[in-house]
């Protein structure tokens, strides 16, 4: 059905894109290519305002491939757009004709200069190159607050910052070396003398038009002075004409260019950044004013380096966040004009932190504060602190009106402009309606951020944002002297605007550098340069009403990160951005066709292949679980008679897991008598017949066995109940698994070690908790086995007296969930072990290279760190692949959909040394296909922990 639809949308485009999508085809696989209408529509956000629907989606993996392409669309005159991570609020990161997304692949990075720089490719998430540095005691300069999610190849496109780099540490200030693709294809490497000197002498024209705007702007000395006084501050409006004036060589001119050129200049390949160093002391203040004028005025006063951040919070702000879970209970008491600014300062050492602290309180004597000045240096109460910070945008967009859109503009004044400039602001945002709008903002830089909700259901609300984006702009350029966008990038939003803030000689040589660059207009047209001066109003996104379980989506992408599908078929994002057009489509009923084909293919693209895994809402601003939403669309699709099957099989638990047993049983003595080629044969031809075949693997389990109570020591040793789950108790290890014994067993082994007698409830094999049930949709028969579980263990427990044992991690994170109102203490085994298990036995490490896996329950339950803690307590060395989030085997898709399971642990066997002959995890299913997809046995962290661990003499 997918190539059908893939050829259809094939020949329904137009001859000059079908032309390039044949040639393309020649070198890139037809799963990384496509034009059908639900991944097109899917790939046609970020994280702006707008909805722009490209013509064909690509996913690019090496260098090679985008100048190859690069090539094909300069022939066929066809318009390139790249897309990073997609979490750009300026629209830059959209196309109505070819989008080539990096997708797998752009992951190298070297380290250089013991830490003093770093090599990154674009497809590296910020956060993730300071995790490599943190050895070094260094990070990259730039640090927006999007680091956890934003690739490089963005942060650099867009010259993004953040709360502490200022202006001195961003990418333009830090910059080392890059290779860059251009529009012909052309490859670039800044740091290799001899492609810079082949790149000058096959592009005279470039070369010498960048020597001439740079001769010409240098000769103008009011020109050049405009250019050094404008980038004082934060600027990312237009290109970064201040490399004329920096720099002198063509290729430092060119490299520096390209920086916050949002590609529309070419394509960045690799960055190499001087690193900045990490301080080990901080301390934090969150400082009340009485006013927005008297803390704008306090800013004025503080500087780097005595101060690394001064974020502004305007009294809207801290409203949006103040009831948020540990927030100061002070902060709903405060009047309407309080304003806070949030101060860190940060040292090599302790004594010199202090220096700071009253340096910095000294500086604001002067000004009248609500508390004295409080500083903190405790991780937990600064990190605290600065979650106000954090939870502003999203706040926004979780009480926003249903229908509208969260809108961030972002601008920057002189700071000695800044208190009046933030008021002006105040009172034009309240004159045209966005009372509820906030201010807050990067004050130390005088660069503010204000967000506000608009819906664009009418004319009318249309015109209200055009006057009031328009008026913004005339102040901020007119009156302040200021930057219409400070670290956002310049995007469509703001493209009609860069004239405006820059004149027209500046802005003129903006327009040769784009042609100078891509003569044919291909590279990312209407971003940073356009001729429509609409184009910030055009293509605005509608967001109609699809379920209370998603409506507060803002469309960041920030789920992203984590979906094990998301290189497969859809992300979190891209399944409601769906939803909503099927909404849509619904509501003004246009289309009834269109409408039913995305029903049809949204089936597959984005619910079959949804592990409803839940780790969306752990990076989810506004904790949108969208697993949670699947699995509500597979409640609505339950039949009465499938309602009732399920019911039956509630009721009748123990005769289906005997069922499974008998097909593990046989699928095993089937391994053993005809060996692993001929039934993996023999199973591999027959799921080509039907795919209601579920997968073979040499890692299928055998039979599991009853759990029986092993002789317990003696003397009054502490009770414990201990919950075999159903997915133990049905399946043993594999046949080439490293330790035979059931689990049970080792559990038993662990609970007889630490002294523990053990309670098993009665009539185990009828019992479960429900999530089988509830992953496919079936709520109610999942409640009434939890319902069920729960009495059970109330009994065996003694009303929540003893603890109870769980050996699988998703059980535990549902029991937790549906039962914590009772008074019983529900462990999982990782949780256990650390907590009452490490301190009661003798370790011996074992001298292994040993692979660990946290699955997707235990992330979201806080247990990765202990996972860690065991296994470095254990085993010599631990593996923790940073790739590899979600496995994707999700219960039983790793048997009937092991693509899923396949595309999540796509980078599992490359992060495992040779060495590495075991790992460990928590949950059988997951067992299954990560050792399928590693070749190495998979088991419960309890056979390590048994394996190493010895009964401690006690007194």
């Amino acid at each position: 059905m997918d190539k059908d639809m893939l050829s259809n949308s094939v020949r329904n485009l137009s001859e000059k894109y079908r032309q390039f999508y044949l040639e393309a085809a020649q070198f890139i696989p037809s799963k990384r290519m496509f034009a059908d209408p639900i991944r097109t529509l899917a790939y046609g956000v970020d994280a702006s305002l707008y909805r722009i629907t490209p013509q064909i989606v690509v996913k690019v993996r090496t260098a090679e491939e985008v100048a190859k392409i690069l090539k094909i669309a300069g022939s066929l005159k066809v318009a390139v757009t790249f897309r990073a991570a997609g979490t750009s609020l300026s629209g830059q990161a959209l196309s109505n004709s070819v989008l080539l997304v990096l997708a797998g692949g752009w992951s190298r990075y070297r380290i250089g200069d013991n830490g003093q720089t770093i090599m990154l490719e674009p497809g590296i998430i910020g956060a993730q190159a300071n995790q490599y540095l943190k050895g070094y005691s260094r990070k990259i300069g730039p640090d927006p607050a999007s680091i956890n999610h934003a690739m490089i190849g963005g942060i650099a496109a867009n010259n993004a910052s953040g709360m502490c780099c200022g202006t001195a540490d961003n990418s333009y200030k830090t910059i080392a070396d890059m290779k860059i693709i251009f529009a012909d294809g052309t490859e670039l490497d800044t740091a290799d003398i001899d492609s810079c000197q082949r790149f000058i002498s096959t592009h005279p024209r470039l070369i010498g038009e960048l020597q001439k705007i740079h001769d010409e702007i240098n000769d103008d000395t009011q020109l050049a002075d405009l250019i050094s006084h404008k980038f004082k501050i934060k600027n990312t409006t237009g290109y970064s004409l201040n490399a004329f004036v920096d720099y002198h060589s063509p290729i430092e001119i060119l490299k520096h260019l390209m920086i916050g050129s949002e590609g529309t200049l070419g394509f960045i390949t690799e960055v190499t950044y001087h690193t900045v160093f990490e301080h080990p002391y901080k301390a934090s203040a969150l400082i009340m004013f009485p006013d927005l004028k008297q803390a704008c005025t306090a800013v004025m006063k503080l500087d780097r380096p005595l101060v690394a951040a001064a974020e502004l919070l305007d009294r809207t702000s801290l409203r949006s966040v103040e009831s948020n879970a540990g927030m100061p209970a002070y902060l709903k008491e405060l009047n309407e004009e309080i304003t806070a600014l949030l101060i860190e300062t940060r040292a090599l050492d302790q004594a010199t932190l202090t220096e700071n602290i009253n340096r910095i309180i000294q500086d604001l004597a002067d000004i009248p504060v609500l508390f004295p000045i409080k500083f903190t240096d405790v991780k937990a109460e600064y990190e605290l602190l600065w979650k106000i910070r954090a939870g502003i945008f999203p706040a926004v967009g979780g009480i926003r009106r249903q229908g509208t859109s969260v809108i961030i503009e972002d601008v920057a004044f002189p700071k000695e402009s800044l208190a009046e400039a933030v008021l002006a602001l105040r009172e034009c945002m309240n004159r045209y309606g966005y009372e509820d709008g906030v201010i807050y903002g990067h004050a130390l830089d005088g660069n503010v951020h204000f967000v506000f909700t608009q819906n664009f259901d009418t004319a009318a609300d249309s015109k209200r944002y055009q006057d009031f984006i328009n008026e913004v702009c005339r102040m901020v350029v007119e009156r302040f002297d200021g930057s219409l966008k400070a670290e956002h990038g310049t995007g469509r939003n703001m493209a009609p605007f860069v004239e405006l803030e820059w004149g027209h000689k500046a802005y003129s040589y903006m327009k040769q550098l784009k042609e100078a660059f891509d003569p044919d207009n291909l590279l990312n047209p209407d971003v940073v340069i356009t001729k429509n001066a609409a184009v910030y109003l055009e293509n605005l996104k509608y967001m109609p009403p699809v379920h209370e379980i998603v409506d507060k989506c803002m469309e960041c992408g920030f789920c992203e990160v984590n979906c094990p599908s998301r290189n497969l078929t859809s992300s979190p994002r891209q399944r409601i951005v769906i939803q909503r057009e099927i909404a849509r489509l619904q509501e003004s009923g246009e289309d009834y066709d269109r409408q039913h084909q995305l029903e049809l293919d949204y089936a597959y693209f984005g619910e079959e292949t949804c592990a409803a895994d839940g780790l969306c809402e752990t990076t989810c601003p506004l904790a949108i679980n969208t697993g949670s939403f699947t699995k509500y669309l597979r409640s609505t699709r339950v039949t009465t008679r499938g309602r009732n099957i399920a019911l039956f099989m509630a009721r009748n638990f123990s005769g289906v897991t005997s069922l499974a047993k008998l097909g593990l049983a046989g699928a095993h003595l089937a391994h053993v008598a005809m060996g692993t080629c001929v039934i993996g044969g023999l199973a591999g031809t027959a799921r080509s017949v039907t795919h209601k075949v579920p997968k073979w693997s040499k890692w299928l389990p055998k039979a599991g066995s009853k759990p029986q109570v092993s002789p317990v020591p003696t003397g009054g040793e502490q009770k414990i109940v201990y919950f075999p789950s159903c997915v133990s108790r049905t399946m043993g290890p594999a046949k080439d698994d490293r330790d035979q014994r059931p689990l049970h067993q080792v559990m038993m082994a662990l609970f007889a070690k630490a002294g523990y007698t053990v309670i098993l409830p009665p009539d185990m094999e009828k019992l479960c908790c429900g999530m089988p049930f509830e992953s496919k949709g079936y709520f109610e028969a999942a409640d009434e086995m939890s319902s069920q579980l729960e009495k059970v263990l109330l009994a065996c427990s003694n009303n929540g007296e003893y603890l109870v044992v769980c050996d699988t991690s998703p059980c535990v994170y549902r029991m937790k969930r549906v039962m914590k109102s009772s008074p019983l203490k529900i462990l999982e085994t990782v949780e256990f072990i650390h907590d009452y298990l490490l301190d009661r036995l003798e370790f011996i490490k074992a001298p292994d290279t040993v692979a660990v896996h946290v699955t997707c329950s235990s992330i979201k339950m806080g247990l990765t760190d202990k996972f860690r803690v065991i296994a470095e307590t254990c085993a010599t060395k631990v593996i923790m692949p940073e790739k590899v989030k979600c496995c994707g085997f999700a219960g039983d898709k790793g048997f009937y959909v092991p693509e899923l399971n396949e595309s999540a642990l796509e980078h599992l066997k490359e992060a495992l040394p040779p060495e590495c002959s075991c790992g460990y995890s928590n949950s059988r299913t997951c067992e299954i296909g990560l050792a399928d997809h590693s070749g190495i046995s998979y088991q419960s962290i309890a056979y390590l922990v048994d394996r190493c661990s010895l009964e401690k003499k006690r007194q």
